[in-house]
């Protein structure tokens, strides 16, 4: 199957007062059309810089990215306007990323006449389109933001990107700021979407067990880096990585069948180190139970342990 998008040894580095921040390093993955790809960390691990990357929000400070093997690493603005239309985003705050001074008709007008996708009567029956895609009712045109709660405003910032057609959605951690009952309802609506469209989805998140649930294959992210990639139920069922292991084992379940799936319990050790000063060979060695001395002076690369499953440590060497 032909790759959608393709991030090839992405990096990303910001300056500030206290020194080089490395917020992603060496990061590749890929998503195919149809596969929720889901991209798992702590908070600063450096997963929604990735997406940010992707969306050209920011410039990367190396690597690749490619759309459908044409080559999009460079900034937003610079862009063709068929390629914005088919990559687009919906962040975790619906809040604060829906104009308040404008209507839901105004909101979700506004992608079709830049992409001058319809115009005139076509325009409105276009938007009550989208409503019902989301599965709200038409008359919520010509609400406002402040009239509707946190998972309406979502459903909307949804509809929004899907004004377009797009080919991949990138969905920053979009249920997080939501009650779990919402919560629900937005996943089986874009599960719903993915399987209706064959939309590609990059899911950013740090939750889990919700990954366990809809996602295809899943990454974690620790300090910029991905430490082991998977497809979903292998990654859930035999995880490598001491990181990996660590997290899962925290996981809270509710049946004794999900508690004989989870590695044996790992106690979390020491503190994330600051990304301004990163400890010298793996970055997790600090932290994990299984360091040896290689850990401490050298940087393990990703390797390929069976098929399709890799992971960054030195326990799985050649």
């Amino acid at each position: 199957m032909d790759e959608l998008l393709v991030v090839e040894g992405l990096r990303k580095f910001f300056a500030t007062s206290r020194g080089i921040v490395r917020a992603v390093q060496d990061v590749s993955f890929a998503i195919r059309p149809g596969e929720t790809f889901g991209l798992v960390g702590e908070s600063g691990s450096g997963k929604s810089t990735v997406a940010y990357t992707v969306m050209g929000m920011y410039r990367p400070s190396g690597g690749r990215i490619l759309f459908r093997g044409q080559d999009i690493t460079m900034p937003h603005a610079r862009r063709p306007l068929a390629l914005k239309k088919e990559l687009q985003i919906v962040f975790q705050d619906p809040g604060s990323s829906l104009n308040p001074r404008r209507s839901i008709r105004e909101i979700l007008e506004l992608p079709l006449r830049v992409h001058r996708l319809v115009d005139g009567r076509r325009l409105r029956e276009r938007v009550e389109e989208l409503l019902n895609i989301v599965e709200l009712p038409p008359d919520y045109a010509e609400k406002y933001p402040r009239a509707l709660g946190g998972g309406e405003k979502q459903m909307v910032a949804i509809a929004r990107a899907l004004a377009t057609e797009p080919s991949l959605l990138v969905l920053d951690e979009p249920t997080s700021a939501l009650d779990v009952s919402i919560q629900a309802k937005i996943i089986n609506t874009l599960v719903r979407i993915q399987k209706e469209r064959h939309l590609g989805y990059l899911f950013i998140t740090h939750d889990l067990s919700l990954m366990r649930n809809i996602a295809h294959r899943v990454a974690i992210m620790y300090l910029g880096r991905i430490m082991e990639l998977a497809p979903a139920q292998v990654f859930f069922e035999r995880p490598l990585h001491p990181y990996t292991q660590m997290l899962l084992s925290s996981i809270p379940v509710i049946s004794e069948e999900e508690e004989r799936l989870k590695p044996a319990k790992i106690v979390s050790t020491g503190e994330i180190p600051s990304p301004v000063n990163l400890p010298p060979g793996c970055v997790f060695h600090p932290r994990c139970r299984e360091a040896w001395e290689v850990c401490r002076r050298e940087e393990p690369g990703m390797r390929e342990v069976e098929v399709g499953h890799l992971v960054r440590c030195h326990l799985y060497g050649a």
